[in-house]
């Protein structure tokens, strides 16, 4: 099959899936299902089919499954003791309840620098919950504030894969990336902000429900707010200092080698479990397993659509659509705008923002000199301009995706005109500041 016709169907299948979720209704489990399942069938091999299908699905199953487990219990102990209250009380104490969005988005921002989006939405989906229901803002604005204020430092700041491993191709000291990604990172979350609350103040969107506290609880009795963050922070703090030590010694150090497993964050994420079930008044093992069986229940439903769009984006990958756009585009020798275009081409086709900046980086790195880019400058400038690209879109073949719509209790269609314009909105931005920077810097 010809490259051309592969990325014909390939957009007919992406097209499928939003038309299936977000006008039909149907199931996003089956629509991914079933639209992987005829792309297969058109663009691969038959013998590679059912083997691919299940490589997409395991992979993703193995990558963000303990994640997704710990996270929920995390979030279900939190609220069923009143931990999240407490922390809501304590945050718009603090700031008033006009200003509850712009805490969430600073609290994604710092705490997205060590720990990948999808770990980071988890452990925070409950706080943004319950700070829409306090503050009575939309739960879609609040869910799309704090997804994209961590999506906008995986996109360009290291210790993130796809970041470091596109830095190393581009010989770019990791001090200066850091830096420059962070002051960049600013206005593609600032962007995404804006237009998500312009974009929902258009509709009548709703609240999230109130948190369902314990009956016991009442108000002289919630955990305090130190003690209700500490599940939270202390994942955070694990891999911040694991991710701190290695980009410092490169793993060489005692400290380095204790918080090897500690710092990663499968253990990192059950240490928060376990630091959450000290919340509960009750430590019986019956209360722990009332816990962790509602976890369960409500992290199976997430697991299976976010396999399935791990599924969908294998299948993506395999027709090798995405390799076929990025040498269409490789050749238009047009300066930053092809690393951009080259990235954004990976993003939207196979869902990984991790594998659109590497396999850009590869694409790029050879002809990095004939787009006049060869300097310490100018490649800092082209990896700024992948990690924009690389934001845009993030729709239904990114786990992410599903992790945002479903840990929000928001269907497809709502997450889709938000959350995924509000990426787009985000990338744009982000390259359009690096281009006009680079005008006067390059």
């Amino acid at each position: 099959m010809s490259a051309f016709l592969t990325l014909i169907i390939v957009g007919i299948s992406i097209m499928a899936i939003i038309y299936l979720t977000s006008k039909l209704q149907l199931a996003a489990f089956i629509s991914l299902f079933v639209v992987s399942v005829f792309l297969a069938i058109a663009a691969l091999p038959a013998q590679t089919i059912v083997s691919t299908l299940q490589e997409g699905f395991g992979n993703t199953m193995a990558s963000i499954g303990f994640l997704i487990i710990f996270g929920a219990i995390i979030g279900i102990a939190l609220d069923k003791t009143g931990g999240t209250l407490s922390i809501a009380r304590f945050i718009l104490s603090r700031i008033g309840e006009h200003r509850s969005a712009q805490a969430l988005g600073i609290t994604g921002f710092i705490t997205g620098v060590p720990i990948f989006c999808n770990s980071g939405f988890i452990i925070l989906s409950g706080l943004s919950k319950s700070l829409s229901a306090k503050s009575k803002l939309p739960m879609p604005f609040m869910a799309t504030v704090l997804a994209c204020s961590l999506y906008s430092v995986h996109c360009l700041i290291p210790p993130h894969p796809g970041v470091l491993a596109a830095s190393a191709l581009f010989k770019i000291n990791i001090g200066y990336l850091i830096i420059i990604g962070t002051v960049f990172a600013v206005p593609g979350a600032l962007a995404a902000y804006f237009w998500s609350k312009w974009l929902t103040g258009r509709h009548n969107y709703a609240p999230a429900k109130e948190i369902e506290v314990d009956s016991n609880i009442v108000h002289g009795r919630l955990p305090s707010a130190f003690l209700s963050l500490m599940p939270i922070v202390l994942p955070l703090l694990l891999i911040a200092l694991k991710s701190m030590f290695l980009m410092i010694d490169g793993g060489q150090s005692f400290i380095s080698k204790v918080l090897l497993l500690p710092g990663e964050p499968l253990f990192a994420l059950a240490a928060g479990a376990v630091m959450a079930m000290l919340l509960l008044k009750n430590r019986t093992i019956a209360s722990m397993n009332s816990i962790i069986g509602e976890a369960i229940e409500r992290a199976g439903p997430i697991l299976i659509v976010t396999a399935a769009g791990g599924m969908f984006g294998m299948v993506i990958k395999a027709t090798g659509a995405g390799e076929a756009m990025g040498k269409l585009l490789a050749g238009t020798r047009i300066g930053l705008v092809v690393p951009f275009l080259i990235a954004t081409a990976m993003k939207t086709a196979q869902g990984s923002s991790t594998v659109a900046m590497i396999t850009t980086a590869s694409f790029v790195a050879p002809m990095i000199s004939m787009l006049g880019l060869d300097s310490q400058w100018g490649r800092i400038f082209a990896m700024l301009s992948m990690g924009a690209g690389s934001m845009v879109v993030s729709h239904a073949n990114d786990s992410y995706f599903w992790v945002v719509a479903n840990f929000s209790d928001l269907d497809a269609g709502s997450t889709l005109k938000i959350y995924t314009s509000s990426t787009l909105i985000m990338g744009l931005a982000v390259f359009a500041c690096v281009w006009i920077t680079s005008l006067f810097v390059l």
